[in-house]
């Protein structure tokens, strides 16, 4: 048996079980999808190190690990498990995944809303299964991505959410992923589904969290699609435990005067790869990128972002700020891609690190890739360390020296922060970061 198919056979012998599973309401195109998909996956494998897109993210770490199928029954949770990680007590619909299958008990729906459609994975195959086809089959990604195509190849948990022409809803949708600690570490791979129709609005809260002690691999792919004029505001938070690898995918489709506005906070796991891109198809699309990670211990981060813009008059603006520590190593590669026609694209890429010791790591590399004349487009990218004349004045004005540096770090975090427009996302975000970076609790009266 070789090395690679070593590495693949686990997940050889989950896709076999997955199959050997009784079809119920799985159509019938769906199986042959999912074989396709894998044996993309098995001939390929994991992404060699000399690919370009993971020359500083080796998967060695993640190979060397064997995960079982999802279990079949999970831990039962309280409410109390994931009362930290709940958007506070608004009456916001909220679905809650435990270990990538849906747990009726802790999610919350209180009533119907006209022009919204919500269904796990397996009710959207009873109920909409010309649309799911349609979106599935035509998201061909997973032919060049090796962890699209594993997500494929186990379609099975998951959301699809679609939002009717002129819609506006009013609450947030939450959606919350618990990883909890087996015997045996095991991997899922939840896909969700997003949909606004023309004109719709809506806030979206997407947390990945793992309770102390899980292991697992988590392997995410959502697909967001904008109609016209459409607006979304898109929460994304990954806090794994600290033995955790995942692996997340968002892709977004954006028609003409759509608006994007991505907040990604990447705050826990040991091996964590964040992809995220974008396409502009039509003149008047906006995106916004914010992105914050924390990096400590023997912790990997990989934020890798791409935004096409495939039509004229089109904007995107991009921050994301780093904080490393420890011997943390974090990454980040941000492409920004203007198509020839592509005329009057308005652009700006920047990435911020701060490094608070000297075994911490950080690889950056903004890219511009310009095929079109009359744009305006930057980028840029630091690094550096705490401003000794800042730590200055704050310990002349009676400060100690950690009080002083976490008013500083928070303050550097707090310029992603404030980029969130939802007052309550904003307010559950502080939270979120003060709860693993504690310097920063004081910008919960900021």
């Amino acid at each position: 048996m070789t090395a690679m198919s070593e590495v693949i056979h686990p997940y050889a012998e989950n896709f076999k079980a997955l199959e050997s599973l009784k079809a119920g309401h799985t159509p019938a195109w769906l199986p042959g999808l999912r074989r396709d998909a894998f044996e993309h996956f098995s001939s390929h494998g994991f992404p060699a190190a000399h690919s370009e897109d993971w020359k500083y993210t080796p998967t060695r770490s993640l190979e060397k690990q064997t995960f079982t199928a999802t279990p079949e029954r999970s831990a039962a949770l309280a409410a109390s498990d994931i009362r930290t990680i709940l958007l506070g007590e608004m009456p916001t619909q909220t679905l809650v995944f435990v270990d990538g299958k849906h747990d009726p008990a802790l999610s919350h729906i209180p009533s119907a809303t006209a022009g919204l459609q919500i269904n796990t994975f397996d009710k959207a195959m009873e109920s909409d299964v010309a649309w799911l086809r349609s979106s599935l089959e035509s998201e061909s990604n997973w032919r060049a991505d090796t962890f699209t195509a594993l997500n494929t190849a186990f379609l099975q948990n998951g959301v699809v959410i679609k939002l009717n022409d002129g819609v506006r809803l009013e609450t947030p949708l939450q959606l919350i992923f618990v990883s909890t600690r087996q015997e045996q570490p095991s991997a899922c791979h939840p896909r969700i589904l997003l949909h606004l129709g023309d004109g719709a609005q809506a806030t979206l809260l997407e947390t990945w969290f793992g309770l102390e002690g899980a292991a697992n691999f988590t392997n995410s792919y959502t697909q967001i699609s904008l109609g016209e004029n459409s607006r979304l505001e898109h929460l994304h938070l990954q806090r794994e435990a600290a033995k955790e690898f995942h692996v997340s995918r968002i892709a977004v489709d954006q028609q003409r005067n759509s608006h994007y506005l991505s907040h990604t906070l990447n705050l826990g796991g040991l091996w964590v790869r964040s992809d995220l891109n974008s396409r502009l198809q039509a003149s008047g699309a906006e995106t916004i990128f914010n992105g914050l990670y924390l990096v400590d211990g023997r912790q990997h981060v990989d934020n890798h972002t791409r935004i096409d813009h495939l039509a004229p008059d089109t904007r995107s603006d991009e921050l994301y700020r780093g904080i490393i520590s420890g011997h943390g190593h974090a990454v980040f590669n941000g492409k920004v891609v203007v198509a020839k026609h592509a005329v009057k694209t308005d652009a700006a890429q920047t990435n911020n690190n701060l490094l608070l010791s000297r075994q911490g790591e950080i690889d950056t590399k903004p890219e511009l890739e310009i095929y079109a004349d009359d744009v305006k487009c930057s980028h840029g990218a630091t690094i550096g360390q705490l401003d000794e004349q800042a730590l200055f004045y704050l310990r002349s004005r009676g400060l100690g020296l950690d009080e002083a540096r976490g008013l500083l770090v928070g303050a550097f975090a707090l310029a992603v922060l404030d980029r969130i427009v939802s007052p309550d996302l904003r307010v559950f975000a502080r939270q979120q970061l003060s709860a693993v970076l504690p310097q920063s609790a004081v910008m919960e009266s900021a």
